[in-house]
């Protein structure tokens, strides 16, 4: 049988309907009861013949069509409104009538009296008079239909007419008196004293509990009990994060249910959430601007609360605050099934897999046999895991409430979401919301194929194809229809014909929930075992997961760290180094002899003026390259280069008694014979000329600075030596009196006097030549 609507309740034909009507009209001065019963115990029509509906008719006369065919002119043109035929016609030509006759007798009153409008007492006569002249164009009359229109009655002349050629059908033979014989409110004393038979009895009671159960119905729909204020919900803190503009990276992969981590890795967090009488919550807001709160809307909502089920996420309630409209639903920390087949740290096993394609199969067999009847919008995204990896499922239900997203045709999102939709639905305008059945099972085998091979929707070998291709090549249903790739290598035979018959072109063709279930059990024996062991089976795989991912960082922070400290200790001597990583203050130390070496490029300015910058900084690349693979095979410390000025130094920040002088100069001879055979790559016929300068003597070393620390030294000795390189010449060493001192206790290196030199700042200074080391000790 079709629903039967009235006043806005659907009833579907499964019990019997009693309806209590009461109309009073200025023409019927006495009220007119009228019941209304609608046994549907019976299969056949002859279940209605006791069924009177009482109803206007519709005017007949010239001028209501005249009227009617004008208001809905009118309603288009003003107002983009288009006006069916309906009782609200009728009741429209009433008002006009009503205003006609009000301005007439008005206009009538004012012409023929000297009394003015606001006398109420002359004007309500003449109102009198005018309805007893028939001005009325809009006639009141009423039909009585039994499958079909028996009687008329016209209001104006008081008369009922049978139609001819049709019977008036009454239960039990006789018209039903116009009081009850026990009265209207069982007040008659006859009725109190006589005993009422069994039957009476029976049918008195089914009609109480069908009334009661109607008035509780009334009263969960007036009670809102699924409505939340906005001023309940206490967003969570990282909600608050994200709205005062912490760096976070947003994963833009397919799950609507959406994955939010933090920019070091550390914190995840799959939904918007907040928390409601203190549980946190997802929250899903509409793009809707306001709620009407009709009674679609409100059904909707009640059966989304009487819906419970462990493979369903829980509907807590719904905001219809402006502008925060949303639906509160219960939270799952673990994401959605889409988040966790796109993480490749997760292994599932398919004794893993399998569970969670039951706990699908679970949901979805009890949505389809519950009031919500089918899902609609069934995709991986739609599927979350809760903190014990119990698969539920999302998004169901309310489908007035919901509104679809803006997303525009063109957007490679608006197709993406329509990957798991069904070829007949994809075909349709406009498709219901709600979804069908079938096409719920057509969703159930995409996720089987992302499920088995962990490749994505509609995962296809070979050229890839941008989901619009895809979504354009199924709505075309070309012959052999576009599915997904299935890989024997990944998956049973058994569950490749399953996710063919789930994705099957004819609707009729694909398999029950029920069915699937009979099946999935066949082919996986492991479901069979008890609850308990599978459960601790699934939380010793995730804890086995984590322990792999877990030494998989540690040994990638291992490494980092090996990294830093070697740049470090390149940057900072490694005793220094170890004092900052312990976070202690490195203090300044005085050394008692150390050996300075300094050098720089004779005629470097020209050179540059002459190259490009980047042909000066591979020139300096590349010497100073060669120098530090020299200077590894001393005992030397390498403090600095800038420009084309290195420095060197021995005996410090590790002293090595009088050997820093020695280390020094064969440093410098080395460095002197890499000089004379070195290329440049711009001017390879050019000869790099080299000057050098030492000096021995106390200094004072530490860290300078916090940001970009440097090891320097400091004394008189650091400046003796620089003085010795400027005042030195082109591929010579040049030493002063303290090194040549330093040097001759070891008898090994050949010397020649330079003489007396004025040095800046030091005034006479006798100086010498390192020509070279001879093999005497």
């Amino acid at each position: 049988f079709q629903p039967v609507t009235f006043r806005g309740f659907e009833h579907r034909a499964t019990t019997p309907l009693l309806f209590l009507f009461q109309m009073q009209t200025e023409k019927m001065r006495k009220p007119l009861l009228l019941l209304f019963q609608f046994d549907y115990f019976k299969t056949s029509f002859s279940c209605f013949q006791n069924v009177k509906i009482l109803t206007y008719r519709e005017p007949q006369n010239p001028e209501y069509r005249e009227f009617v065919n004008n208001l809905k002119t009118d309603a288009k043109m003003m107002f983009n409104y288009t006006i069916k035929d309906s009782l609200m016609n009728i009741i429209a030509g009433g008002f006009y009538d009503g205003l006609m006759l009000y301005t007439h007798a008005l206009n009538e009153t004012i012409k023929h009296s000297s009394l003015t409008a606001s006398d109420q007492s002359e004007l309500f006569q003449q109102n009198q008079q005018e309805s007893t002249n028939d001005f009325c164009s809009l006639t009141l009359s009423f039909l009585v239909i039994l499958l079909q229109i028996v009687l008329v009655y016209n209001s104006s002349e008081e008369q009922l007419t049978a139609v001819p050629g049709t019977d008036l059908h009454w239960l039990g033979g006789v018209r039903p008196p116009d009081v009850p014989v026990c009265g209207f409110k069982n007040d008659n004393p006859i009725c109190l004293a006589s005993q009422w038979s069994e039957p009476t009895c029976w049918i008195f009671k089914l009609r109480l509990s069908l009334c009661c159960r109607r008035m509780k119905l009334e009263k969960e729909l007036v009670a809102q009990l699924w409505r939340i204020t906005w001023e309940d919900i206490q967003m969570s803190n990282l909600d608050k994060v994200l709205r005062s503009g912490s760096r976070m990276t947003l994963s833009l992969r397919g799950s609507n249910y959406g994955s939010l981590m933090t920019g070091d890795g550390n914190l995840q967090v799959f939904a918007k959430t907040g928390y409601y009488k203190g549980n946190i919550t997802a929250i899903k807001y509409t793009n809707r601007k306001r709620i009407e709160l009709n009674r679609k809307i409100l059904f909707e909502l009640k059966h989304m609360r009487d819906v419970q089920n462990e493979h369903l996420t829980r509907f807590i309630g719904a905001c219809i605050d402006p502008p925060n409209i949303c639906i509160i639903t219960e939270y799952c920390p673990r994401g959605s099934l889409q988040d966790i087949l796109e993480n490749d740290s997760i292994t599932l096993d398919w004794m893993f897999k399998y569970s969670l394609i039951n706990d699908i199969v679970k949901g979805m067999l009890f949505l389809h046999n519950s009031v919500i009847f089918s899902h609609g919008k069934l995709k991986s995204s739609n599927c979350v895991v809760d903190n014990r990896f119990v698969l539920k499922i999302t998004d169901y239900g309310l489908s007035s409430f919901r509104s679809e997203s803006d997303t525009g045709k063109d957007a490679h999102a608006y197709y993406a979401q329509r990957l798991w939709m069904a070829p007949e639905l994809l075909r349709m305008e406009c498709p219901p919301p709600q979804g069908t059945q079938k096409g719920d099972v057509y969703s159930f085998g995409i996720i089987l194929q992302e499920v088995a091979l962990r490749r994505g929707a509609f995962y296809l070998e070979g050229d890839p194809l941008s989901p619009k291709e895809i979504v354009d090549r199924v709505i075309l249903g070309e012959w052999p229809c576009l599915r997904p790739t299935m890989d024997p290598q990944s998956h049973s035979p058994e569950l490749g014909q399953l996710m063919q018959r789930c994705w099957a072109e004819e609707p009729t063709e694909r398999p029950e929930f029920n069915h699937i279930r009979l099946l999935l059990r066949k082919q996986n024996k492991e479901s069979r075992t008890n609850i308990l062991d599978n459960l601790l089976s699934r939380m010793e795989q995730y804890a086995n997961n984590l322990e792999e991912l877990v030494e998989e960082r540690t040994q990638a922070y291992h490494e980092e760290k090996r990294k830093a400290e070697a740049l470090l200790y390149q940057i900072l001597p490694h005793s220094v180094a170890e004092q900052l990583k312990r976070g202690e203050t490195v203090q300044a130390e005085a050394f008692d002899s150390v050996t300075i070496y300094f050098s720089d490029i004779v005629g470097f300015t020209a050179i540059s003026a002459e190259s490009t910058p980047l042909e000066v900084v591979t020139l300096l690349n590349d010497l100073y390259t060669c120098f530090d693979a020299i200077i590894d095979n001393f005992d030397v410390y390498k403090v600095e280069t800038i420009g084309d000025a290195y420095m060197v130094v021995s005996g410090l920040p590790v002293r090595n008694g009088k050997l820093h002088g020695r280390e020094i100069a064969r440093m410098a001879l080395a460095l002197l014979d890499a000089v004379r055979t070195f290329k440049i790559r711009h001017r390879p016929e050019q000869q790099l000329k080299l000057r050098i300068g030492i000096h021995s003597g106390p200094v004072c070393a530490g860290v300078v600075g916090l940001k970009m620390p440097r090891y320097c030294l400091f004394g008189d000795t650091v400046n003796t030596s620089s003085r010795m390189e400027s005042s030195g010449e082109a591929l010579k060493i040049h030493v002063s009196a303290a090194t040549r001192d330093v040097l001759l206790e070891f008898n090994c290196f050949q010397l020649e006097l330079r003489g007396e030199i004025d040095v800046k700042g030091k005034g006479k200074m006798t100086t010498y030549w390192l020509l070279g080391e001879s093999n005497s000790q």
